[in-house]
């Protein structure tokens, strides 16, 4: 079951507030993955501080759960990102990102859950714990 919040940013393509949402300052170790399917999207080891407020990510975890779509509805043209399976909006994709990609994947917390490194066996994500050995 969806939060309203949740509900807002991954069925009606919202946004959540900078600064105040729960992963854009989490440090500790793990992958995000789609709140609705949980197709896993990105992996702690490709977050960094942008300064935005915003969990953002320089590469994802599987390229293959992300569709791309051109979203005009802002002042300018910008590519929105979205879960595969869930078809969940995420957020944007920027191309001002540290290298090596240059890319910066501005998510919203809402729209993921985080799951930490001890838990990926429990969770049945037990594939990804390379990422932290």
């Amino acid at each position: 079951m969806l939060t309203d919040l949740q509900k807002h940013v991954t069925q009606e393509d919202g946004t959540e507030p900078p600064f105040n949402n729960a992963y854009w300052d989490n440090e500790d170790e793990g992958i995000y993955v789609d709140i609705v399917s949980g197709e896993p999207l990105f992996s702690s080891t490709h977050k960094y501080k942008s300064g935005t407020g915003w969990p953002s990510f320089y590469d994802v975890l599987v390229e293959e759960n992300f569709t791309f779509h051109e979203d005009n509805k802002l002042f300018s043209t910008r590519t929105e990102v979205r879960s595969k399976k869930g078809d969940s909006h995420l957020g944007h994709l920027f191309n001002d990102g540290p290298q090596p990609t240059g890319l910066r994947y501005c998510m919203n917390s809402a729209s993921l859950r985080f799951i930490s490194k001890d838990d990926l066996e429990k969770e049945g994500y037990g594939d990804f714990r390379y990422l932290f050995e």
